[in-house]
């Protein structure tokens, strides 16, 4: 489908300015501010704004917006660390405090995805801090130790469940000390 998507564009003409311009050094792709990390942010701002007003019920500049009980005020700033490195959004918000927003959880500090790399170089010998270390070179994203270690530990914590669960079903006795976990 995203392919389609992309095809569609490309036949229509529309990304061949964008293409000559990345093709020119004009436009970076990735790293701070770069294509990716700003189609990022104006993808989950406009996810967002729409939630908002669905919260609210009515749309941005609607003139029947006084008849409502609740409004739009303003959106307060939250970096959140991706898989493209981190991205400043600004967050809506209303009057009374009401709007929850789904796209990016209120404690969140990463997006969906970043967890699933953290997880995968960790599984590939990585130790938390060549971790560390490889996303802030290569995506621009600085987090601490602690959280890598929390991350890489809810897994660990299933993936222990799951070989010792295995072993009863297969009729082996195996301690959960043998995995490295004594609270299996």
């Amino acid at each position: 489908m995203q392919r389609e998507g992309v095809e569609a564009l490309e036949a229509s003409g529309v990304l061949d300015e964008l293409y000559s311009m990345i093709d020119a050094g004009q436009l970076q792709l990735e790293g701070k501010d770069g294509l990716i990390q700003q189609l990022i942010k104006a993808g989950l701002e406009r996810g967002l704004r729409a939630a908002l007003s669905d919260n609210l019920g009515y749309e941005k500049g609607n003139a029947e917006a006084a008849l409502f009980p609740n409004s739009r005020n303003g959106s307060y700033p939250k970096t959140v660390a991706s898989v493209s490195g981190d991205v400043e959004l600004a967050i809506p918000r209303d009057r009374d405090g009401t709007f929850t927003p789904s796209l990016v959880p209120k404690g969140s500090r990463r997006l969906e995805g970043l967890d699933e790399m953290i997880i995968s170089l960790y599984a590939g010998g990585m130790t938390v801090r060549d971790i560390e270390h490889h996303l802030t070179a290569t995506v621009g994203t600085e987090i601490s130790r602690e959280t890598i270690s929390k991350i890489t530990d809810e897994v660990l914590e299933e993936v222990l469940m799951l070989c010792v669960v295995f072993c009863f079903w297969a009729g082996l006795f195996v301690s959960p000390a043998h995995f490295g976990s004594p609270s299996c």
